[in-house]
Parts: C-alpha cells; structure tokens; sequence
C-alpha cells in the first residue's frame, strides 16, 4: 500500500474512470476494487465504494462517495508528452469519450477531472531563459485548445 495517495471523489463511476484511465495511459493499472461491507449514505452494501489505481505511475484511490462534491479545475493531472501524435491520442481519447475541451492544452474527462496534455516542448518553451522565447510560446499557447506542437516549435524560434 502506497504511503500516499490521491484520492478522486466520484458520483459512482469510480471504477468505470479507473479504468478508462488504465486503458489510457501508459504505467495506469487498476489494482483493486473494494466493495461496501455494509450500507452508507449514498450506496448500499455490496456497491463498488472504492478503486486503487495508479495513473502512469500516481498512485490514486477512487472513491464512490455520491453527489455531494464535484471536480474542478483546482486539481489536475497533468500529462507530458513527447510529440504530437501522442498529444492528439491522448487529447481524443479524453475528449472522444465524453470528455469537453478547454484552453491551453486543458480538458475534462466525462467525469468532470480535468487534464493538462502537455508536450514538452511546450514547457521547454515557456520556461525558457530567453524571455522573447518564453513570451512568444506563452503568447501561441494562450490561443490554442488542443497544443499544437508545430506552433510552439515555430514560435519558439520566431
């Protein structure tokens, strides 16, 4: 058992996420799903209450808790890639499955967990010590949904 864990609070899909999750993203594993040993608020017993599993290598708990509280934008996973076909797999696969897009290289999966698919050179860019390069990625990225990897490699050099 993992020392520490991210717990993601779902309605009651938790083990439909993990394993999408798992289907996803490379070194992602559904470890284990735990059933109720007895009745609670928003479940009865013998329901899926929690899933272990691990997002390309995080070691995560989905837990089945109800309505009460949703995802937002103030956690993310954030997912580098190294090109853009794998920016575009994994992008269409969030999106494709129900998912929505946002800005920046944001979306949300149909669950409502937000995403960050970013490829490096991406983050290369904007952190660059040359501040006209940072600047000039920032300024493509801010304009982009889905990250566009030739356009961040075009604005990095002018």
């Amino acid at each position: 058992m993992a020392r520490n864990a991210i717990c993601l609070w779902y309605d009651d899909a938790a083990e439909e996420a993990a394993r999408f999750y798992a289907r996803t993203f490379p070194d992602s594993a559904v470890t284990a799903v735990h059933r109720a040993p007895g009745d609670y608020p928003d479940g009865k017993e013998g329901q899926v209450l929690t899933v272990d599993f691990t997002v390309v290598g995080v070691p995560c708990i989905g837990l089945n808790g109800g309505p009460t509280f949703k995802h937002s934008e103030a956690f993310s996973f954030q997912i580098i890639t190294e090109d853009q076909a794998e920016t575009d797999r994994y992008w269409n696969a969030i999106v494709g499955n129900g998912g929505t897009e946002s800005a920046c290289g944001w979306c949300k999966d149909k669950w409502g967990l937000s995403w960050q698919i970013t490829p490096r050179v991406l983050i290369e860019a904007v952190t660059s010590s040359d501040r006209a390069v940072a600047k000039r990625a920032f300024d493509a990225m801010m304009k982009m949904g889905k990250i566009d990897v030739a356009a961040i490699e075009a604005a990095r050099r002018g």
